[in-house]
């Protein structure tokens, strides 16, 4: 009976700290990226509120984004020397503290410092969170938990800017940002105290598993799977830089624009939902066929359709494109030792976020050169190189062997 009730208590023990982690985790990423597009909502207030012109705007954006994609490995590294859930609590600390210094800011010079000190501290969030859920939920449900929490970023870019919005009726933008801002604080006190503090991982022997596959295919697999998300990354950009333009040729207003953005929006926030459950039960590589292959057909197919037939298409295309970004990110746990995985997570968002922030760019030189419709057939051309590559990874991704 002893015996018995040891393996009840660890197993409520277990299931604890399972929700634990995915309490901690959900909210970061729902907070820390909800912070990431408070900036939308404030770049107007600030431009009237400091005289600033579009150029400094940009660089307000930039700064943060730029600041949280190129901290996201030193994060890694800090979390495996002082623990993940002091640097977690750290960095949503500095992601609140940021926003209460931008709501007391005088000018660009503040502005830039506070956006400064959100960026670092959200530079924390992805790496660590997600290979808190990785270490929770081991096996074959990390890719359902990492794809449930990537779900919960988007949650989070519609409540946070949302609850801005809501302040802005009953108060200034000034005790907006700081309420949002201590809130965040708060958080970071939660995150401290409710994270499970996992044993760090022993550095384990290069062995099977997953399939047949060996260390050196995990470590040569790493970097295609990484690919693979960049590309994925900069068609999700490229498409929405262009659509607004192929949706204004074919008649639509601005506000038709906007609801088109929130119906790709949705969809693509189901998407990443749906598409973890999808390849827990098909596999990675049939998921990645299916999202980037149906992704291409129908970036081709929006580009004749009327605009009424391309709104109710948009949420579909919203599905496919960001889909895939489940299954990348929970396949992270399978080709990683656990010791490393913090650091494999941040490497991995570093790149895809980086493509994501160059791919603009490089899509709006292209449209200038060969206009909009031919650069969206570029676009859905080059999203096709991730279904040959994704074959590179079959080996290393194979079914466990139980």
């Amino acid at each position: 009976m002893a015996v018995a009730s040891d393996i009840d208590t660890d197993a409520l023990a277990v299931k604890r700290d399972e929700r634990r982690a995915a309490g901690v985790a959900c909210g970061a990423h729902a907070l820390h990226d909800g912070y990431t597009d408070l900036i939308y909502v404030m770049l107007p207030i600030w431009q009237n509120e400091f005289g600033l012109g579009y150029g400094e705007l940009g660089l307000l954006r930039g700064l943060f984004s730029g600041t949280m994609a190129s901290f996201q490995i030193p994060a890694g590294w800090l979390a495996e020397r002082f623990g993940a859930a002091a640097v977690l609590a750290l960095g949503t600390a500095l992601a609140g503290a940021g926003y209460c210094l931008a709501g007391v800011s005088a000018g660009f010079i503040l502005l830039m410092v506070a956006l400064f000190l959100g960026g670092l501290g959200a530079s924390t969030q992805h790496p660590l969170a997600s290979s808190l859920m990785a270490r929770a939920f081991a096996g074959e449900r990390s890719l359902k938990a990492l794809g449930t929490y990537n779900f919960a970023g988007d949650l989070g870019k519609m409540t946070v800017p949302a609850a801005a919005s809501l302040l802005l009726l009953v108060t200034t933008w000034r005790p907006a940002l700081a309420l949002l801002g201590t809130f965040g604080v708060i958080c970071a006190v939660a995150v401290f105290l409710l994270m499970p503090r996992y044993e760090a991982a022993l550095p384990r022997a290069e062995t099977s598993v997953a399939g047949g596959s060996t260390g050196t295919e995990r470590r040569f697999a790493f970097p295609v799977l990484a690919a693979i998300g960049m590309l994925d990354s900069a068609t999700r950009m490229g498409f929405l830089l262009f659509l607004p333009f192929v949706l204004t040729a074919k008649g639509a207003s601005l506000q038709t624009v906007g609801l088109a953005l929130t119906l790709v929006f949705a969809g693509g926030a189901a998407g990443k939902l749906i598409c973890a459950f999808v390849g827990a039960r098909i596999g990675v590589i049939p998921t990645v066929w299916l999202t980037e292959g149906l992704t291409a057909i129908l970036i081709v197919a929006l580009l004749p359709l009327a605009l009424d037939a391309a709104l109710v298409l948009l949420p579909i295309i919203g599905i496919a494109l960001n889909g895939t970004s489940s299954v990348l990110y929970g396949s992270v746990p399978d080709l990683v030792a656990p010791e490393r995985r913090a650091r494999a997570f941040s490497v991995f968002y570093t790149g895809t976020i980086g493509s994501g922030a160059l791919a603009p760019a490089a899509y709006g030189v292209l449209g200038d050169a060969l206009g909009v419709p031919t650069a969206l057939l570029v676009v859905a051309a080059i999203v096709l190189l991730t279904l040959p590559l994704s074959l590179v990874l079959k080996p290393a991704l194979a079914p466990r062997v139980l």
